[in-house]
Formats: C-alpha cells, sequence, structure tokens
C-alpha cells in the first residue's frame, strides 16, 4: 500500500477463555447458563468492552446470547492481561503465510 493510503480497521476483538473458577452462572429467557468466554473489544477511545457467552447449564445448543460481565476484580484483571496478551501478538506477527 502506498503511504497517502490509510486503512480503516473497523473491529478489534479477542475471544477468552474464562478459567474454571472464574465463571460464573446467570440466567436468560427462563434458561441458565454457565459463562465460559469473553468476548473483548477495544473501543475506539481506547478503553475496553466486553459480554460473557457461555452454554445452557442443562446441555444442549443454547442461543448465543450475550450476559453482561460482574464488576468483579479477578474478571477486570482477565480482561485487561487478554488485552495485553493480545497486543503482544498482533505486533508480533509473521505476516501472511
Amino acid at each position: 500500500m502506498s503511504g497517502d493510503t490509510s486503512v480503516e480497521v473497523s473491529a478489534l476483538a479477542i475471544n477468552v477463555t474464562i478459567p474454571e473458577p472464574l465463571r460464573w452462572t446467570d440466567t436468560r429467557r427462563g434458561e441458565e447458563f454457565v459463562l465460559t468466554t469473553l468476548n473483548v473489544r477495544l473501543l475506539p477511545d481506547g478503553h475496553l468492552a466486553a459480554k460473557a457467552y457461555g452454554r445452557p447449564v442443562a446441555g444442549g445448543r443454547g442461543n448465543y446470547v450475550s450476559f453482561r460481565v460482574p464488576d468483579r476484580p479477578e474478571l477486570s484483571a482477565l480482561v485487561v492481561e487478554a488485552a495485553h496478551r493480545a497486543g503482544a501478538l498482533w505486533s508480533s506477527h509473521a505476516g501472511l503465510r
């Protein structure tokens, strides 16, 4: 690409596995879910936003439903650590294969 063309990045997001000791359950539409994954997004202002996703406790395939991440220091630390790790991985990429 030429130096006068800027690349527009529309989204920066990562998926993070929630370690077992940090997982929690929540209910949506009468169904209980165990939350196992965070989707962390880098917002245009540089802050992070996270939503949690999981699977029904009763088993089977549940809907892809997002949940609010509780305001717990250990979950906040996980989000920040994951963002730092993702940044390090992105900055050391080896290009296209």
